[in-house]
């Protein structure tokens, strides 16, 4: 049989000791890290940009078909990738959960495994947190530390007109992972039969197992890239672009045609007779990057095939639209993720 520690025989400090016993630092700039009252981390004339989310059981995560490794590894990414959004790069985190006596020290194990996972892919230190007592399910706060050249991090507002409206890899596959699960979990509730995937690895792995673009932050770095904004993926790209607009004071042009779409995410919308396109619209989580360059870079982005122009930055006063592939233009609308309602 596992063998079951219970967290109140090692005591607070000595959770945080156990868990935090094989940490290593990898950046120069954590100059103290977990251990003390607080962390000490010098950027050496780099600006520092600072991100923090907050992820509830039963609103963000359910821990009935999320296992706790992905789930660590996945708080510290949808941190990490709000850092590259920034145009920045993340170089520590701050851990803290609440946690009730349902879990043991072998599954909080487990979910560190899947942070140390995540701070090793992306070279981050995690240098700190806290733990504490939860009478409503696992509670999880990251807070992400990275650092930027003077005056080169990209915020959401600088979208200009007949600027190109560019975004990574692909959508709305997140949402289909979810919608599947979702429904095995109540299949599961109903009859006890068996969760049936149906082979849809990749849907499931970009829910419970996102990766941020830190690739895409690279690739601009390397061909001299700044784009004029820029935000992730994460409430769904109808509603993000128009974070975009707003703070911009602009208007868009979004092509329905364009939009990217992994194979597998539309045979299964299609099976579910689901539109793709609205699953690419709505879904969110994806965690790609949503940018706007100017014209300028049209043959750097169009180089890298793992970007797609959708389309274009208008005037405030033109509206912000989406023409679909018949030719008819309509209202883009937020139907994204709203997790007050």
């Amino acid at each position: 049989m596992e063998q079951r520690t219970e967290i109140a025989s090692l005591g607070e400090f000595g959770l945080i000791d156990h868990l935090t016993r094989n940490n290593e630092t990898k950046n120069v700039s954590t100059v103290l890290g977990v251990g003390d009252d607080g962390a000490v981390v010098d950027h050496f004339g780099r600006q520092t940009v600072i991100s923090t989310d907050l992820l509830l059981e039963g609103v963000h995560f359910d821990l009935m078909y999320t296992p706790l490794k992905h789930l660590g590894y996945k708080s510290v990414v949808v941190n990490l990738s709000d850092i590259y959004a920034m145009n920045a790069t993340p170089t520590q985190v701050v851990l803290s959960i609440g946690v009730s006596n349902r879990f043991s020290v072998e599954a909080l194990e487990e979910f560190y495994e899947g942070v140390y996972a995540a701070c090793e892919k992306y070279g981050v230190d995690l240098v700190g947190g806290d733990t504490t007592s939860s009478r409503i399910g696992f509670i999880i706060s990251v807070t992400a530390i990275g650092e930027v050249a003077p005056d080169a991090y990209v915020k959401r507002d600088g979208a200009r007109v007949n600027d190109l409206i560019c975004v990574s890899g692909d959508l709305g596959a997140a949402f289909l992972g979810l919608t599947i699960l979702e429904r095995e979990k109540k299949i599961f509730q109903e009859t006890g039969a068996q969760p049936d995937l149906e082979n849809r690895a990749y849907i499931v792995g970009r829910l419970l197992k996102p990766e941020a673009r830190k690739d895409v932050i690279e690739y601009f770095a390397e061909h001299g890239i700044v784009p004029t904004s820029m935000m992730d993926v994460s409430d769904g790209l109808s509603s993000d672009i128009l974070h975009i607009c707003k703070q911009s004071n602009v208007g868009c042009v979004l092509y329905e045609d364009k939009l990217p779409i992994n194979e597998e995410s539309k045979d299964f919308a299609y099976k579910l007779e689901l539109d793709p396109t609205a699953c690419a619209l709505s879904g969110g989580e994806d965690y790609e990057l949503l940018f706007t360059v100017n014209q300028q870079d049209y043959e750097k982005i169009n180089a890298n095939n793992g970007f797609s122009i959708i389309g274009y930055i208008t005037e405030a006063s033109a509206g912000k639209t989406i023409i679909t592939r018949g030719g008819n233009k309509h209202e883009l609308v937020a139907q994204g993720w709203n997790h007050l309602k």
